[in-house]
């Protein structure tokens, strides 16, 4: 079948092909489900442009519902001849419908094609990164409700710093899951505007009804100007990797303390068989691979936000060949994404707190800055109260501690985690 470029006296040398084509007619099994109903919704703004009839209309839907019957079963192919998924369904249009189906093009650049089509399949997976943040969230804050007042020291500068507890430290990945997903809102909100009518960039001397697409890909609004449309393929692209960046940079975080906390040496948590793999040579040993592929992976994120912004970076106003390589960045960063929230929910929901050895790690030192305050309490300033400390630091002792905690008034402190001020965040 041909390209739908091609003509009769032009031809592409194979190594030309195989090189700008690349992986797109691979990707493009994940976008063609998108682009069959981006189709169909061009095609009802084709009838109501009165450029196909309704029986037209009938015919061309049941052929792109063909299509994703044949998808959904295995059976439908992209070959690299096709270059992607859009000229792989008007070839099998035309194959069926003869003349009908070489008119689903009309109106249409395979530029608004790919945006649209990508701009769906984008909003899908986004609402399922949302979906397993708030169950993240929901791990955290049963953690933080359930061991609320179970001592663990706090930490600066990686040594032992101040009392703290498990739920203080859950509750601030709580907090800070929350505010992911704010973020996670905004990219969300930057994808979901319809580009289908944008054609090349230019639009097109037809009367198609674009408020109509919109409405029908349910899309939150239109994007109005067609060159910018054509322009936002990347930047978009990029800032949807640069929130997933920070996302992901939550989760390193919490897999760097995940692997310390349930070494040996530390022993604070118990990090379940299942979740741990086994050396080829040394049979004791239990390795952390979760937790240190989710932090590998942080920078993977960030690999594909930076090779999207240079990809773009001199990119002139319309439509450029280099936006193809956007596509895979992101397809490969949502999913990268999405599976280590999942495997991070699973994991965390399983973690238990090892209480007799996070009891035993609150030594006296630790309740130095404690002690100071009690001397402010009675109307000594605090740096004498401070340096009386200091001069007597081993003279302290490790008090009651979950009495401690609950003595805690500074704000967001272990013993005022204010759980209920939490809001779970609202699914996209």
């Amino acid at each position: 079948m041909a390209k739908l470029w091609q003509t009769k006296s032009t031809s592409l040398h194979p190594l030309a092909e195989q090189y700008t084509v690349g992986n797109d007619y691979i990707l493009d099994m994940r976008l063609l489900p998108y682009d069959i109903e981006a189709s169909k919704a061009h095609a009802q703004a084709l009838l109501k442009a009165k450029i196909i009839t309704k029986a037209e209309l009938v015919k061309l839907t049941k052929g792109l519902n063909d299509i994703l019957t044949l998808h959904k079963a295995g059976k439908f192919v992209i070959k690299q001849s096709d270059e992607d998924c859009h000229t792989a369904i008007e070839n099998y249009l035309v194959e069926k419908y003869g003349a009908l189906g070489k008119k689903i093009h009309t109106g249409r650049s395979r530029n608004d094609q790919v945006l649209v089509a990508t701009r769906l399949y984008t909003r899908k997976k986004l609402k399922q990164i949302s979906e397993e943040l708030i169950a993240l969230q929901k791990v955290f804050l049963a953690m933080a409700k359930k061991y609320e007042f179970v001592p663990m020291p706090g930490y600066t500068h990686t040594r032992r710093a101040m009392p703290s507890s498990v739920g203080h430290w859950a509750a601030a990945y709580l907090e800070e899951l929350i505010n992911d997903h704010m973020i996670l809102e905004s990219a969300y909100k930057l994808n979901d505007q319809n580009p289908l009518g944008a054609a090349a960039g230019f639009g097109v001397n037809l009367p198609l009804d674009r408020e109509l697409t919109t409405k029908l890909l349910k899309f939150d609004r239109l994007q109005v100007n067609s060159l910018y449309a054509v322009n936002s393929r990347g930047p978009t692209e990029s800032y949807i990797l640069s929130v997933l960046t920070k996302i992901t940079m939550t989760l390193g975080r919490l897999a760097s303390e995940m692997i310390w906390f349930t070494t040996p040496e530390f022993d604070f948590f118990d990090l379940p068989y299942q979740f741990t793999t086994g050396s080829s040579i040394m049979p004791q040993k239990r390795n952390p691979d979760v937790f240190e592929i989710v932090r590998g992976n942080v920078g993977v994120i960030i690999a594909l936000q930076t090779q999207v912004k240079e990809v773009c970076k001199g990119v002139i106003s319309g439509y450029n060949r280099d936006t193809q390589l956007t596509k895979e960045p992101l397809i490969k960063g949502m999913g990268i994404a999405r599976r280590s929230l999942e495997i991070m929910s699973l994991v965390m929901a399983e973690v238990t707190p090892k209480k007799d050895v996070l009891m035993k790690s609150l030594s006296p030192e630790l309740f130095a800055t404690s002690e100071a305050n009690k001397l402010v309490k009675k109307g000594m300033p605090f740096r004498d109260a401070y340096q009386k400390v200091k001069e007597n630091l081993a003279d302290l002792k490790v008090p009651d501690l979950v009495a401690a905690l609950k003595e805690v008034t500074s704000i967001g402190g272990p013993g005022n985690l204010r759980l209920g001020q939490y809001k779970i965040s609202k699914p996209l």
